[in-house]
């Protein structure tokens, strides 16, 4: 797999995000997914997968902890390009266990409920939407946060065993939003109120002036190097607080 990887980066090191795209979906037919979770990077590759005309499936995780105006932009977006977006809950018998048992905003009290409540809303869903899948596009980029900093093009997940392909890893937060402007793409309101970075409700502020991208998520915690567990390839992250 590491040689496939390799030839995969060579073979597409200068091309253009459409046509990444465009050759992963048809080199890999039927087996290509994308995960959206509205931010501007996903409404960018949401506009390109649209003018490309290809079929790739696409999917959301629901948390059930998101801002209203992420789910206006989901219908927005579904609107806009006519694509049917899946949406993947976490499990409502995890959720219940873990609410019952340790509150409904256990994030705050430590890191290790923090993760448990990303693994039991976000891992195991993403999971269970990968699950036959040869390819996951997302929308990372190097620029977001140090812990993304050395993304390449393409990767191999070792926990759920995909090939993990960023189009846009190497763009700069003034490319993106050239583009947003360039095509009048719909994206989040909260971003310009000082939300670069969104996730759920609780787990996401605003950020000051000269704070990192991704300063105003899990923003209680004192480490930098900051992610909820999806990006880390492990399929199922551990559970040290004992839910299962």
């Amino acid at each position: 797999m590491k040689e496939r990887i390799k030839e995969i980066n060579e073979k597409l090191r200068d091309a253009t995000p459409e046509k990444v795209l465009s050759s992963m979906i048809d080199d890999f037919p039927g087996k290509v997914v994308f995960s959206t979770s509205f931010g501007p990077e996903d409404q960018v590759i949401t506009e390109m997968i649209s003018r490309i005309h290809k079929l790739v499936q696409i999917f959301t995780l629901d948390t059930g902890r998101m801002f209203q105006e992420t789910y206006d932009l989901f219908q927005i977006t579904r609107t806009r390009y006519k694509f049917d977006i899946a949406v993947y809950f976490p499990d409502s018998s995890r959720v219940e266990t873990m609410v019952n048992k340790f509150g409904v905003n256990l994030f705050y009290d430590s890191v290790e409920k923090r993760k448990l409540c990303c693994e039991v809303r976000k891992v195991e869903p993403l999971s269970r939407a990968l699950k036959g899948m040869q390819v996951w596009i997302s929308g990372r980029r190097r620029e977001q946060s140090v812990t993304r900093s050395d993304l390449s093009l393409c990767e191999w997940d070792e926990g759920f065993g995909v090939i993990k392909v960023q189009p846009l890893f190497n763009w700069t937060e003034e490319r993106l939003w050239d583009y947003i402007r360039e095509f009048n793409i719909p994206y989040n309101p909260l971003h310009d109120k000082g939300f670069p970075s969104i996730g759920c409700f609780p787990c996401t502020r605003a950020i000051l002036p000269g704070e990192d991208i991704r300063a105003g998520r899990w923003w209680w915690e004192i480490n930098k190097n900051k992610e909820c567990g999806i990006w880390k390839g492990k399929k199922n992250s551990d559970d040290p607080v004992g839910i299962s």
